[in-house]
């Protein structure tokens, strides 16, 4: 390959033609995390502290140390985060070959149907329809949900959890074996706290997104934002984790590469 491939991409992004689209959403203590029913162990919050900042402790630098769950504020899921991918080889953050990490983006818009219904789930009939407009689904490619979801800035609104659990959108049960065979993605992702919807926990099977995409040994990314500034089709995603060894996901910064208009 001639590297006047990477040298047009340099030129691209220095000339604007290509821009860079933040979607993560920013890591603080009140960064809103899924929580658990009692009898299971949650994950925490984010929490940091200061080490030094140009003090006695440390009189020119500044630092901090943090704790957090891996599956905090927008974070990537890996296979072995479920117990039907935990067999799999390399399922996990550190031994996923990297370029799976990077792929074409496919942006399918549901925030009207969540206005209506903030259960809504995704089919593979609605997919197959979007593609009728956009074009077919590419295999080794990201599947990106935007919901609106992340417009939502109070915790509590975000979460949106009452008596019978949290009320999000999600998928339909039969739309990750779809997306996972019959398209072959790299994997899912979504504006909510997981990438399963709130009420997955009585779907068949529970939490089908969880189940089905790691069973199939595909990843997930979860609190995603700013989607409405991705096309439908022509962006890519670039999604690394950190490298925890057998790490079942981390927080991380996702990033897009949009053509200019």
């Amino acid at each position: 390959m001639s590297n006047a491939i990477l040298t047009n991409l340099v030129t691209a992004l220095a000339g604007k033609s290509i821009k860079v689209v933040d979607l993560t959403q920013p890591l603080h203590p009140k960064t809103p995390i899924l929580a658990l029913p009692e009898e299971f162990a949650s994950s925490p919050g984010f929490s940091i502290e200061t080490i030094s900042e140009y003090d006695d402790r440390g009189p020119a630098w500044y630092w901090n140390k943090f704790a957090c769950g891996e599956h905090t504020g927008t974070h990537f899921d890996a296979p072995i985060h479920w117990v039907t991918g935990k067999d799999h080889e390399n399922n996990a953050t550190d031994t996923i070959p990297v370029e799976r990490f990077i792929g074409p983006a496919y942006v399918i818009d549901i925030v009207a149907e969540v206005e209506k219904d903030e259960d809504f789930l995704l089919t593979p009939a609605y997919i197959e329809n979007w593609e009728k407009t956009h074009g077919k689904i590419a295999k080794d490619s990201w599947v990106l949900v935007r919901s609106g979801w992340s417009k939502r800035k109070d915790p509590k609104e975000f979460l949106n959890a009452r008596e019978d659990g949290s009320h999000s959108p999600g998928f339909h049960p039969d739309a990750p074996t779809f997306l996972a065979e019959q398209r072959d993605v790299l994997g899912i992702g979504v504006e909510t706290v997981g990438t399963d919807a709130g009420q997955a926990h009585t779907l068949d099977p529970m939490f089908p997104c969880h189940a089905l995409m790691h069973g199939a040994n595909k990843f997930g990314l979860a609190s995603l934002t700013n989607l409405d500034q991705l096309p439908p089709t022509g962006a890519v995603v670039i999604a690394p984790p950190l490298k925890i060894v057998r790490g079942s996901g981390s927080p991380l910064r996702v990033l897009a590469l949009v053509p200019s208009a």
